[in-house]
């Protein structure tokens, strides 16, 4: 059973309600979770408020001690940590390796946080008047995170907002609230004082709570756009800062002068891993003619040897969907699909599975002569679904692409250097690729999108993060100095 952290350790109180945690390749419910009230949220709340206190008045000495043991623990953990995101997610342990070697990434961004947080200093802006910037914490910060990344999306959030000076609530998903708790511990080993990290479990009246709890400064999440516009308004309305970023229909835009061969192994690569289930998988590919026909056949070929089984098993390739309901949904896409008038031409229903039938399966699928009215289109599948959409030139295709309301990432395949920098240029996208499939930026960069895909001003880590997790003091000082003959305005001066 797992149930919450709070200042510093195991919370000991009895749920009121719990969830089930399932093992996504047998279907078996693995564990229980805690689900928390408003009054355990409020508990750890205050935790955070109380730690908040101290921790604020931290050196940046102090602060990236703590951040590089924690970096330490964590690089020496990966394999155990990765371990628990494939039992809970399915991701194969591969992708789960994947996601802990970008989240320690991110640590190691926060652990320069002397660097990050120099202010800026003006000498006699006016005769002998100096002005100064300091960057201060918030406070009290949530950090609201999805299933999909239960440890690399908490760790675009939590290193920087502690490094800062906040302290954090922090709501995983309760689909695998797993690694959370993993974390949670390794920055109590760090050396992290109780209350500075607090981990909370459950559902909407958790994230509720949050939402609305005073004190809480800002917020961060990571989910669906539906949910992330909810968050942000009702955030926002409650008076806290807040970034949210939401869903995606990634494209994939393939020239006729392109490599068809790596853009077809970056079209299976970038679809067809993590099961579909992150938000920046290529959902779509856009192929300008008249290379349709060759590129769909190149995708094709390669699908029927796409090992698709328990994501423990060392020669799986792609694992199972999180839940039965989610299996079942992107199922129903499928079955929607050929209704629209959409060329199913690998269905993922009859792929060869490796694994136990119980599991939440749903092989590699692939549609051509996909249009924009299409639900397989329009929706986000979040699932392993690829759309071939065809245009007769680069100039309708993307016009395809920012004609679509998210605008997370995109991807170009070509070797036409022009093309290529217009495409970047024109495209109404946050994270562009050329040549790169699935545009994820490194850890000095900052993770955000465009449109519907974020709702705030803030990207995700990076440098938008440490200014997400700080508020900018402007300090105007005169001393007076009587070896100057400054002005006498009455106060006492030394001999």
């Amino acid at each position: 059973m797992t149930t919450h952290w709070i200042d510093g350790k195991l919370w000991e109180g009895t749920a009121e309600r719990r969830g089930d945690v399932y093992d996504p390749a047998t279907g078996s419910v693995a564990s229980t979770v805690d689900f928390a009230s408003a009054d355990v949220v409020d508990e750890a709340v205050a935790a955070a408020s109380r730690a908040w206190q101290t921790w604020r008045d931290a050196s940046l000495a102090a602060r990236s001690t703590v951040l590089f043991r924690f970096r330490e623990l964590l690089n020496a953990n990966k394999t155990e940590l990765a371990a628990l995101i494939t039992a809970e997610h399915g991701k194969v342990a591969s992708d789960a390796a994947g996601e802990v070697q970008r989240a320690l990434e991110n640590v190691e961004y926060a652990c320069g946080i002397p660097q990050l947080l120099k202010g800026g200093f003006s000498e006699n802006a006016s005769t002998r008047v100096d002005v100064y910037s300091i960057q201060q914490s918030l406070g009290v910060v949530g950090v609201i995170s999805p299933f999909n990344f239960p440890a690399m999306v908490p760790l675009w959030f939590v290193p920087n907002a502690i490094a800062c000076g906040n302290t954090v609530v922090l709501k995983p998903s309760e689909k695998d609230p797993s690694a959370s708790m993993f974390l949670a511990d390794l920055w109590a080993q760090a050396g992290l004082p109780a209350g500075v990290l607090n981990v909370v479990h459950g559902d909407k009246v958790a994230v509720d709570r949050l939402l609305e709890h005073r004190d809480v400064k800002a917020i961060s999440f990571v989910g669906s756009t539906p949910i992330a516009r909810y968050v942000y308004e009702t955030g926002t309305a409650a008076g806290k800062r807040v970034q949210a970023l939401g869903g995606a229909k990634n494209h994939m835009v393939v020239l006729p002068d392109a490599d068809l061969d790596l853009a077809a192994d970056a079209a299976v690569n970038a679809g067809f891993g993590s099961a579909g289930e992150r938000c920046m998988a290529v959902s779509v590919v856009v192929a300008v003619d008249p290379i349709g026909d060759e590129l769909v056949a190149k995708i094709a070929e390669r699908l029927p040897g796409l090992s698709v089984g328990d994501g423990r098993k060392p020669d799986s390739e792609m694992g199972p969907l999180v839940t039965a309901a989610h299996r079942d949904k992107v199922t129903s896409y499928v079955d929607a699909g050929v209704a629209e008038g959409a060329r199913l031409v690998v269905d993922g229903r009859e792929h060869a599975i490796d694994g136990d039938t119980a599991g939440f399966w749903l092989g590699p699928t692939l549609f051509d002569g996909v249009e924009p009215g299409m639900s397989i289109y329009r929706d986000e599948i979040f699932g392993p679904v690829l759309s071939v959409v065809r245009r007769p030139s680069y100039e309708e295709a993307v016009e395809v692409v920012n004609a679509n309301p998210y605008g997370n990432g995109v991807a170009i395949f070509t070797n036409d250097g022009g093309a290529a920098r217009r495409f970047q240029h024109e495209i109404e996208v946050g994270m562009v690729g050329v040549n790169v499939p699935i545009p994820v930026p490194v850890a000095y960069y900052s993770f955000g999108g465009w449109k519907q895909s974020l709702f705030g001003d803030s990207h995700a880590y990076g440098p938008e993060g440490v200014h997400f997790y700080t508020r900018t003091k402007v300090v105007t000082g005169r001393w007076l100095d009587p070896s100057h003959g400054g002005i006498n305005l009455g106060f006492p001066q030394n001999d």
